[in-house]
Order: structure tokens, then sequence, then C-alpha cells
């Protein structure tokens, strides 16, 4: 049975925005073809982080995905982005 998800990403910038789309674009692939039905992304742009990370990132490019999916795919997509160099952090819960 699918539920509804959100999913939070904090992307690296390093100084440009470009990149922001092609990495908004991996993601909503990787959702899609793992079976996700997307309901809305909502870019929240970039916000300051309160302390500097390990990688001395001050700060990050905010997106959030609002999904329809089944529980077991969450993980496997955590695991595959987690390879993907320009995403700093991903959270998801359900609503």
């Amino acid at each position: 049975m699918k539920r509804k998800y959100e999913g939070v990403y904090v992307l690296k910038m390093q100084g440009q925005e470009e990149g922001i789309e092609d990495t908004v674009g991996s993601i909503t692939k990787e959702l899609e073809s793992s079976g996700a039905t997307l309901e809305q992304i909502d870019r929240i742009g970039r916000k300051e982080f309160a302390h500097t990370n390990h990688a001395k990132q001050s700060h990050g490019y905010y997106v959030q995905f609002h999904f329809e999916a089944e529980p077991d795919l969450i993980d496997g997509v955590e695991t595959r982005l987690k390879l993907n160099e320009q995403i700093m952090l991903q959270h998801y819960r359900k609503r």
C-alpha cells in the first residue's frame, strides 16, 4: 500500500546554482524510476548553516519533495542517492 512521504534534500552549492536543476532532476528520476509518484517539488532555496560542517560548507540549497510510494522504496532510494556527491543530506518522513 502506497503512503505519502516528504523528502528534504540539502544540496551542495559551492558558489554556483547552475547545477541545482541537474541535481533536482536526478533526484526526480531516481524517485520516479523506483515507483514513486511525485506530487510537488518545493525549491526552498539557499540557507546558511548554524555551524560549518566537516566539508567546510557554510550553506546549502534546500529542496523538498512530496511523493507517494511503497514503504520499502525509501531505503533503496536513500542508499542510491548517497552516491550522489551533490547531496549533502537527505531526510524522509511520512505525511
